[in-house]
C-alpha cells in the first residue's frame, strides 16, 4: 500500500509540472508571434553600461582636443552647417555644443543630458558666450525629449556607453528627426561598463531601433576613440 501511494504521488508531480510547461508554452508562443507580427523582436536582455559621469566637467576642456578628435571633419561628415539643427545627446559640459552652435548660426543647438548640473552648466556657459541659439534639455534616460521634427544631426560623443536604455532611446529619438537626418555615435570598444562599448553591439542596437548604417570611420583614434558610426533611419 505504502508503494502505491508513494506511486501515485509521483504521477500527481508528474501531472502538475506537465500542466505549467503546457501553460507557460501557450503564453510565449503567442507573444513571440504577436511581437513578429509586428516586425518586432521579443525585449533583449539589457546589457551593462556604463555610470554616467558626474563629475568636475572642466575634464572635457582638455587642450588640443579639437585636433585629437578631428571635431571639424566629424561636423563636415554629420552636414553640421549655416542654419541646421543639432541635438547633443549626453551634452556634459557643452563642449561639443558650443561649437556646433557657431557653426550653425541662425540654426539651433539642443544640449541634452540627464544630469541638472550639466543642463545648468551649458546654459550659463552659453549666455556667458553670448550663443542664443544653444537650447537645454533635461531628459529622462530612455528619451531625449526632443521637439518633433526638430534636428537635422544628433551626436552622441563619448556617451553612448552610459546610456541606460539605448534601443529606447534612439526609438524615442525617431519623431524628432527631420527627412535624411544623420545620427552620429563616438565612442570606444569595451564591455558596457568600463567606459566603452563594442562596435558591433552599437551597430546591432541601431539596427533593431530602425537605423541603418550608413559610414563608419576610426580617425578619432587620437583621442582614444576607437570608432565614429554614421546612421540614418531606415526606410
Amino acid at each position: 500500500m505504502k508503494e502505491r501511494s508513494e506511486i501515485q504521488e509521483l504521477l500527481m508531480r508528474v501531472r502538475t509540472l506537465t500542466v505549467v510547461l503546457i501553460l507557460t508554452y501557450s503564453f510565449s508562443v503567442p507573444y513571440q508571434s504577436a511581437c513578429a507580427g509586428l516586425g518586432q523582436a521579443p525585449p533583449t536582455q539589457q546589457r551593462k553600461t556604463s555610470e554616467p559621469y558626474t563629475g568636475d566637467l572642466s575634464i572635457f576642456e582638455s587642450p588640443g582636443r579639437d585636433e585629437r578628435l578631428h571635431i571639424d571633419r566629424v561636423m563636415d561628415i554629420l552636414g553640421i552647417t549655416l542654419g541646421k539643427s543639432v541635438a547633443d545627446i549626453g551634452a556634459g559640459s557643452g563642449w561639443f555644443s558650443v561649437r556646433a552652435a557657431k557653426r550653425v548660426g541662425n540654426g539651433t543647438v539642443y544640449a541634452v543630458d540627464i544630469n541638472p548640473k550639466s543642463v545648468q552648466y551649458i546654459a550659463e556657459r552659453a549666455q556667458k558666450e553670448k550663443l542664443q541659439n544653444v537650447k537645454t534639455i533635461l531628459n529622462n534616460a530612455d528619451d531625449p525629449q526632443l521637439p518633433k521634427d526638430s534636428v537635422d544631426t544628433v551626436l552622441l560623443l563619448k556617451t553612448y556607453h552610459e546610456v541606460e536604455h539605448p534601443v529606447e532611446l534612439l526609438r524615442n529619438l525617431r519623431p524628432a528627426l527631420r527627412a535624411g537626418a544623420k545620427i552620429g555615435i563616438i565612442d570606444r570598444n569595451g564591455n558596457g561598463e568600463d567606459h566603452g562599448v563594442q562596435e558591433d553591439v552599437v551597430i546591432r542596437e541601431a539596427k533593431e531601433a530602425g537605423y541603418q548604417l550608413a559610414k563608419q570611420y576610426d580617425f578619432v583614434k587620437g583621442d582614444s576613440m576607437d570608432y565614429f558610426l554614421v546612421f540614418t533611419a531606415a526606410e
